[in-house]
């Protein structure tokens, strides 16, 4: 069964919201998982995005949608959850959940992830770091990165300081067993991922410690994965250097 979509037509109206009149986006009919103790979880809800941050989350929400100018964005069949945006986070250095993800409260950056539920938190949050193509949307800082498969709006990031070049072992293409995900890493410091003959479908930066790889795509979310006995496993593939 395919996943739920986001309405093709709403997504050209945001494409659209620019300007000294951007209107806010109000995500509604969703499970939403906050991953805030005093709000908790609510499995029917709506979501309030201002320019970058979140403006509320609760019940009963769209009802002032018009008044608000909003642009609503059914979610029916989905569960929002916090993206995974701290590569410390991705790569379990941090002890606290509140430490792991940016909880969704009025005030907090506007990053998430839309994916089909209901599900609970950890098993959502799971398929955000391993699996982020599964995903129905991704926001990152209030904008629309990844919708329906594609990319919408790349969320710009925060340069590294300088030029990178990176020696390693492990730089060159990867392909998993099945054939269905290349991944080039280059001496750039870059990575470029073709996944089911879809070229460019992640793009970002990596970082190689040890055995380690952790990722920073371009959207905005992190990924890791280790090297063993030459084999690269990463988000559930395994992928060897040809």
């Amino acid at each position: 069964m395919s996943s739920p979509m986001l309405d093709e037509a709403v997504l050209a109206e945001i494409a659209g919201n620019t300007g000294d009149r951007h209107r806010p986006l109000m995500f509604v009919n969703a499970a939403i998982h906050t991953l805030a103790p005093v709000i908790g979880d609510f499995p029917a809800a709506d979501l309030l995005v201002g320019t970058n941050e979140i403006v509320a989350v609760g019940t009963g929400l769209h009802t002032a949608a018009e008044d608000d100018g909003a642009i609503v964005i059914d979610c029916t069949g989905l569960t929002i959850v916090p993206a995974v945006v701290d590569g410390v986070a991705v790569a379990g250095l941090r002890v606290r959940p509140a430490d792991r993800v940016g909880a969704l409260t009025p005030g907090n950056p506007a990053t998430f992830a839309l994916v089909a539920g209901p599900t609970s938190g950890r098993s959502v949050l799971e398929v955000i770091i391993w699996r982020p193509e599964q995903a129905a949307a991704i926001v990152v800082d209030g904008e629309i990165a990844l919708a329906n498969g594609r990319r919408v709006t790349p969320a710009p990031i925060e340069p590294e300081p300088g030029p990178r070049s990176v020696e390693s072992p492990y730089l060159g293409m990867w392909i998993d067993e099945t054939g269905f995900l290349h991944q080039e890493l280059t001496a750039d410091g870059r990575y470029d991922e073709t996944r089911g003959g879809r070229p460019h479908a992640y793009q970002g930066a990596f970082w190689i410690n040890g055995d380690r790889i952790v990722y920073r795509d371009d959207l905005g979310f992190w990924a890791y994965g280790r090297f063993t006995d030459g084999v690269l496993y990463h988000a559930g593939y395994v992928l060897r250097r040809r």
